[in-house]
């Protein structure tokens, strides 16, 4: 039953949706033809909505926006849908470029995206104020029994009664054997032992029951899952396994048999990765382009200021311990590697990197490029290779890995990037090691794509600033 109403509201939010879009739409249109008058015909720009239609429910569905919104924040909401008009806009810009690429309003396409923003939040944060309210009134509540004591019982149900707007209601807390000296939860009515719980449940309201057991109990949970469900009762469970604070947790079924607790050292997912990888690969190709065109003169550059190849490459260690040779313009002469070991002790770095200002070996159009970071262009191959990300960690060399602590080395659980946090929050400015690495940490374990954009326009402020490089 709660299935069906389930579906039955994501059919109608999808509606709801539709009707949005399509308004916002002809919105869009209007609007320009009454303060502009540029557009033609509306039939000549309908065609449209046979592609943002889809594209949008689809992104909306894959953003989570159609699943329970019952515990969602608001501002998250306002997130997910930012990012959907975005991708969005993309999408459907790309398929109006391979068919009309001429004769559509690019004026029409963003108005269009804004309106549709601002209708889309408008409905969804009504419905969502709508239903807190009722809520709060006793309507659309859920009724859970909870099955347990200890600090994981105090902490779910003060989390609920800190969310009342969820409609969460704690009819009451079940004893497991043994625990009858657990102090009562202020609030809660102690409704007995569980081995009376059927009947508990058949006298009182329960919707849900939620046990919260001790890991040597866990196997007795089998004596009451059949019943229950047999009464139409939802079962859940807190699970108490192992604890990994840091970690991104998730129960699945391996193949669809055997249940897995899996732990998470980030913040990926497949469908994150894909929205990454299509980011990396449109910027590359865009970053190759520029490459293409300054080659010339950076080639000419560093022939005439020193003898040399005009490619530099170096091992590095990228995802996992994976090893790739990673490409810049030569900006040092050519015997530097030789020389590094007479320079240990100029380091500035406390820790795995060699950082020096005013190195001896970078010539002097080294330095320039440097400052400029266009010795880093040839990364944009790599890029493109798959070896390194638009945005990721700092890629360090083998002889560093081999020094690292091993909180350090969670640094290389992803591909390394062009830039990341440690180049837009002080680069060589930072002179200890596990700063940087924190900063690495702090970007894998708070990653999503806007934190990829946003940094890539930081970047872009940094290099014209010239802020940290040398």
């Amino acid at each position: 039953m709660l299935k069906q109403q389930a579906q039955l509201f994501t059919k109608l939010a999808a509606v709801a949706d539709t009707a949005a879009i399509i308004t916002a739409f002809v919105l869009a249109y209007n609007l320009i033809q009454q303060f502009d008058g540029r557009l033609g015909n509306f039939h000549k720009y309908s065609w449209v909505l046979m592609v943002i239609v889809p594209v949008w429910l689809f992104l909306l569905a894959h953003s989570g926006l159609y699943a329970s919104m019952r515990t969602k924040a608001l501002s998250k909401t306002f997130g997910s849908l930012v990012k959907v008009h975005i991708i969005g806009v993309v999408i459907t810009a790309s398929c109006i470029y391979l068919i009309d690429p001429k004769g559509f309003s690019r004026l029409l396409l963003g108005s269009f995206a804004i309106i549709s923003l601002v209708l889309i939040v408008t409905v969804k944060g009504s419905i969502k104020l709508l239903l807190h309210y009722l809520r709060r009134k006793g309507y659309n509540v859920r009724h859970i029994l909870i099955v347990g004591s200890g600090d994981k019982v105090f902490r779910f149900i003060s989390l609920c009664r800190r969310h009342a707007a969820w409609g969460l209601v704690i009819s009451g807390v079940v004893r497991f054997c043994g625990e009858a000296d657990d102090k009562d939860v202020q609030g809660c009515t102690n409704l007995g032992n569980v081995n009376d719980l059927i009947d508990i449940c058949k006298q009182n309201q329960v919707d849900e029951v939620v046990f919260s057991l001790p890991r040597e109990h866990l196997d007795e949970v089998d004596d009451y899952l059949g019943p229950l469900q047999e009464m139409g009762i939802t079962v859940r469970m807190v699970i108490d396994l192992y604890d990994a604070p840091t970690s991104i947790k998730e129960l699945s079924m391996f193949h669809n048999e055997i249940p897995m607790l899996t732990y998470y050292s980030k913040a990926f997912d497949a469908s994150q990765l894909f929205l990454k990888r299509c980011l990396d690969i449109f910027g590359s190709l865009v970053g190759l382009l520029i490459t293409g065109v300054l080659l010339p003169f950076i080639a000419l550059a560093i022939r005439l200021d020193s003898p040399g190849p005009l490619f530099f490459g170096q091992k590095r260690v990228g995802k996992n311990g994976r090893t790739f040779r990673c490409w810049k313009f030569r900006s040092m002469t050519v015997d530097a590697e030789e020389h590094k070991n007479e320079l240990l002790d100029c380091n500035e770095m406390h820790g795995a990197m060699f950082k020096m200002e005013n190195d001896p070996r970078v010539t002097r159009v080294g330095r320039f490029i440097r400052k400029t970071s266009i010795d880093e262009l040839p990364q944009f191959w790599n890029v493109f290779k798959g070896e390194m990300s638009l945005v990721g960690t700092r890629p360090p060399t083998p002889d560093e890995v081999a020094t690292y602590e091993n909180w350090q080395r969670k640094r290389i659980c992803i591909k390394p990037g062009i830039t990341g946090l440690w180049q837009v929050s002080g680069r060589n400015q930072i002179q200890d090691f596990d700063e940087v690495v924190r900063l690495d940490i702090r970007y894998i374990e708070q990653w999503s794509l806007w934190l990829d954009i946003k940094l890539l326009f930081k970047t872009i402020w940094v290099v014209i600033a010239g802020r940290g490089a040398r």
